[in-house]
């Protein structure tokens, strides 16, 4: 279950959030099941994050760091991926994410996905 001071402090915006990330950067990101919906979250740094099952309904993810970010069972319906980076993120199960949402994200392609994610690109392995 989330960590609700760390889903506290990322209501506060991506800016509070990364000055934290950095002060405490080998800190461990609990945000799964948390109530993220229609939160601002461009350019946030959410590598490594545990977001699993958390509720990203109409967040706005542009530009955010989601490097090896764990997203299984998440619900982006509606939200913004646009540059946001997935390098070696964990998409199976993820719930109400299109392709075209993928793709407008960068290193998509290293993803973690489930096939009906393909989306024209390799899926890679574990």
């Amino acid at each position: 279950m989330a960590n609700n001071e760390q889903v506290e402090l990322l209501k506060q915006g991506p800016q509070a959030w990364n000055a934290w990330r950095a002060e405490q950067s080998g800190a461990s990101v609990d945000l799964s099941g948390g109530a993220l919906r229609g939160l601002d979250l461009q350019g946030a740094d959410l590598s490594g994050a545990d977001l699993k099952g958390a509720d990203l309904r109409g967040a706005n993810l542009s530009s955010a760091n989601l490097t090896r970010a764990h997203l299984e069972g998440a619900n982006l319906f509606k939200a913004i991926l646009n540059g946001a980076n997935l390098n070696e993120a964990d998409l199976s199960g993820i719930q109400f994410l299109q392709c075209p949402q993928l793709q407008a994200a960068n290193n998509w392609q290293s993803a973690y996905r489930d096939e009906d994610l393909a989306c024209g690109a390799a899926i890679p392995g574990r």
